[in-house]
């Protein structure tokens, strides 16, 4: 059935379609509709789950180790401050290896105190051992969220679906929602091996030795890096079921393009009109979609480039001192490479500004003519 629905709207379509168990929900701007409707759907009884009001965020992700752990499918939703807030437990999570999946809402970060965009928040949280997918589309939210489960539940290990506040997430766009038992078929209930069982007592998250440590650390980014086939195969099944297909680096007039747009999130849109433009004044433009973050899709990337391409990469975000996050993750992935491609730095859109087709159009030109620094980036700002 075609809906025409909100970004936020699209998630908790996602959550009551996967028959998730338990909800634990904190409002936060931009995020609250996913909550709120989910809220609706429980007082009506078309979501049979469990929700679960929590005074904070990290007591909504405190309250999801514990539902998790008994064995439940379980999801939350937040945004900026509130993902800081939850930082401590998103460790918790990844390392009790609990397939936890929540929307992300990405909004900027204060001080000083902000509702609008960017990709900040969820790209602080890199280093938690969560996999990351952003999406384009209120159709890939959707979308997203069911491959999610389906890859956390595989892995046991938990995923964020960032997705752009208010751009993506209170914008209306027509959603195809799938019957239930085709995504029954897809994603069969929750088998978690290590739920808690009063029949067969266990201890969970005990005190080890360094050894230990180490070694279950060890595991867990071997996992990780396994998440790259599991990912892949989730997808593929997906297109088979759905006729919609996904993948973790999507490129777009991209095998004879001189010069190669990188987006990610929403821009990643906008710049498929960009590349059009630049091609109609007989440019050879390209794009690439960094759909999948982590884990980082090296491989993927590195099929995309050819010899004397350059990458104009446009973050909607930033590490201070540094670059933008995706610009600085391109050049580590590409640096082994043999003659690896020239990648220039640009940010664009932090704390909501428009990343507009001619903002993206004079990121292009600008790296194609040279004038990018290989070593900074450039901040490009919507003139309007």
């Amino acid at each position: 059935m075609r809906k025409t629905l909100m970004g936020n709207h699209a998630a908790a379509v996602a959550v009551r379609l996967a028959r998730t168990g338990v909800v634990a929900a904190y409002p936060i701007t931009p995020q609250t509709q996913v909550v709120e409707a989910l809220a609706e759907m429980k007082a009506t009884g078309e979501f049979p789950g469990r929700f679960v009001r929590v005074e904070s965020e990290h007591s909504a992700m405190a309250c999801l180790v514990g539902a998790a752990q008994a064995g439940a499918r379980t999801f939350t939703a937040t945004s900026s401050q509130g993902l800081a807030y939850m930082h401590e437990m998103l460790h918790w999570v990844s390392g009790a290896r609990l397939p936890v999946v929540m929307a992300e809402v990405n909004r900027a970060l204060g001080a000083p105190w902000i509702l609008w965009t960017d990709q900040t928040d969820s790209l602080a949280q890199r280093d938690t051992g969560w996999l990351q997918f952003y999406c384009s589309t209120n159709q890939e939210i959707l979308d997203a969220t069911l491959i999610a489960y389906r890859v956390a539940e595989e892995l046991l290990l938990p995923v964020m679906v960032c997705y752009d506040g208010f751009t993506l997430s209170h914008t209306y766009e027509p959603v195809d929602v799938p019957d239930q038992a085709l995504v029954d078929r897809y994603l069969p209930p929750i088998q978690y091996p290590y739920a808690l069982d009063i029949k067969e007592p266990r201890a969970f998250s005990a005190l080890p030795k360094p050894q230990e440590y180490f070694r279950l650390r060890r595991r867990m980014d071997a996992d990780m890096q396994r998440a790259q086939e599991e990912v892949a195969v989730a997808e593929e099944e997906f297109a088979e079921l759905f006729g919609r297909r996904y993948s973790a680096v999507e490129g777009y007039q991209a095998e004879d393009a001189e010069v190669l747009l990188v987006t990610s999130g929403a821009p990643a849109s906008t710049a498929l009109d960009a590349v059009d433009r630049l091609r109609a004044k007989g440019l050879k433009a390209g794009n690439l979609r960094i759909r999948q973050f982590r884990p980082f899709p090296t491989a993927q990337l590195r099929r995309f480039l050819r010899p004397g391409v350059k990458l104009a990469v446009v973050d909607r975000n930033y590490s201070m001192g540094h670059h933008g996050i995706f610009c600085e993750e391109i050049k580590s992935a590409l640096y082994a490479m043999p003659n690896p491609p020239q990648v220039f730095g640009y940010v664009a859109g932090l704390g909501g500004g428009d990343i507009t087709p001619e903002l993206l159009c004079e990121a292009w030109e600008d790296c194609a003519a040279g004038r990018g620094d290989l070593n900074a980036p450039v901040w490009l700002e919507d003139s309007r």
